[in-house]
């Protein structure tokens, strides 16, 4: 099967910003979490993540955080 790379930017409303979804998701999904960037406040949290990994797995994992309450935006594919 063949890696994908997916860029996304992820913005976390006040009520997730103190919960472990990343960490969740590298547990939960067979991905590959990195950290591009990001700024986190008492209000917000703004996060650049890459994630790779099979396809299915990395399009389940980007529901997941849709699910959880996270506003996922698609930036450009590797």
């Amino acid at each position: 099967m063949a890696t994908v790379k997916r860029k996304v930017f992820l913005t976390f409303p006040q009520r997730l910003i103190k919960e472990p979804i990343i960490y969740d998701l590298g547990r939960t999904f067979p991905v590959v979490t990195n950290i591009r960037g990001a700024s986190v406040t008492d209000e917000i949290a703004l996060v650049a993540l890459l994630l790779e990994g099979e396809e299915a797995p990395v399009e389940a994992a980007l529901r997941f955080l849709g699910e959880r309450g996270v506003k996922v935006e698609n930036l450009e594919d590797e």
